[in-house]
């Protein structure tokens, strides 16, 4: 399976293509909407939520609401861009009206005019914006479809805003109650991370957290301990690592680890005669060498603070090398709900990849019959 995305931020739209569903999946087209809609709110995010209502578009690969078997493609039109037509479009626009000189610090302004050239920060921080991650939304909407055709179930929840954490431990089933305000299942913590919130807004600040994601019903053997780029760990963390923001990727109780002792991180076996084998604890997230064990994925993404801050940053021109305030276009004060909804999307993509290169088959049913085997 292959997702790529396309689009630029003020563009006329975030597209993507998906190369590997196989035929017979049936899609639920209000569910993409609605984890659209969820990525769009949770409590400190800023002016371009008001502007655009995000809804999925299927352009390819879908009849009647099944899909072909062909790549299928999704698109999510951006209402901003009428507003910078004049400045984005394609066939021909006013780019001398639009530019960006004065680099901003922690986006991929800098960097991005050294690697391609230019002196125009736009042409790079158009397709760099986390606004790209719409349709990544779209595309693990369809992902997690597939995944729980089979069984496999996707969720997750805010750990941390700032200086705020929710330390205690949640069975999956949990995972469905947490807020809507900050995604966060302790409503103590919630409120003092509300607080935190507006300080930052007050202070023309900015705050970042830690979100976990989980996967239930996956079953044993998915990944490899055979050649590393096939290890399961090693993927589900670079998918978390491709969004923007992330700073940071644990399994299982991750750094944890190091400041612990093996009996008290290393998960003991047991067996039934019932259930098989199993675990009393799960603090390898389950992967094991780079396999899923048959327990629940857990993996915690660390998102750094929002780098547009309302009060700007120094930085300099790249035309003058002048000193400078960084410029503040429309930014969230606090977008970690929103980033816990984007990195399910991405381990949807990165699971059902990975159960499509072991599973093989061209339909659903095909499909389902041997991942009933591989599980039972």
């Amino acid at each position: 399976m292959k997702i790529t995305t396309a689009g630029e931020s003020h563009g006329k739209g975030l597209f993507c293509i998906i190369e590997g569903l196989p035929a017979g999946l049936r899609l639920d087209l209000e569910e993409i909407d609605r984890y659209l809609a969820l990525r769009q709110g949770g409590y400190g995010r800023g002016g371009r939520q008001k502007i655009e209502r995000d809804r999925a578009e299927v352009l390819a690969g879908v009849r009647n609401g099944v899909t072909l078997g062909s790549p299928v493609c999704l698109a999510v039109w951006n209402r901003d861009y009428e507003n910078w037509k004049a400045y984005m479009a394609p066939e021909g626009c006013d780019t001398a009206a639009r530019t960006l000189t004065a680099v901003r610090p922690g986006h991929a302004d800098l960097a991005g005019l050294k690697k391609f050239g230019g002196e125009d920060a736009r042409n790079v921080l158009e397709r760099a914006s986390a606004r790209e991650t719409c349709i990544r939304v779209a595309a693990g909407t369809v992902c997690r479809q597939f995944l729980r055709a089979l069984g496999v179930e996707v969720s997750g929840y805010v750990r941390a805003v700032g200086s705020v954490c929710d330390g205690r431990e949640y069975p999956f089933e949990a995972l469905a109650d947490r807020s809507p305000v900050l995604f966060m299942l302790d409503q103590e913590a919630e409120a003092r991370a509300v607080a935190e919130i507006d300080a930052c807004r007050a202070a023309g600040d900015t705050l970042g957290g830690v979100v976990e994601v989980r996967a239930k019903g996956l079953g044993s053997g998915f990944g490899s301990c055979m050649t590393y780029p096939e290890k399961l760990d090693a993927r589900l963390t670079a998918a978390l690592m491709s969004v923007q923001a992330i700073k940071g990727v644990e399994v299982g109780i991750g750094f944890a680890a190091a400041r612990s002792r093996g009996s008290a991180v290393h998960d003991e076996i047991f067996y039934d005669e019932g259930k098989g084998y199993y675990r009393k604890t799960n603090r390898a997230g389950g992967i094991e060498g780079g396999m899923s064990n048959g327990e629940e994925i857990v993996l915690r993404a660390a998102m750094k603070p929002i780098p547009t801050l309302m009060q700007g940053l120094a930085t300099v021109d790249v035309r003058t090398h002048a000193g400078m305030r960084a410029a503040a276009e429309r930014s969230d004060i606090c977008a970690v709900p929103a980033c816990e909804v984007i990195a399910e999307s991405a381990l949807c993509c990165e699971l059902a990849a990975a159960l499509r290169e072991r599973l093989g088959g061209d339909e659903m049913r095909e499909i389902e019959q041997h991942f009933r085997r591989m599980v039972t």
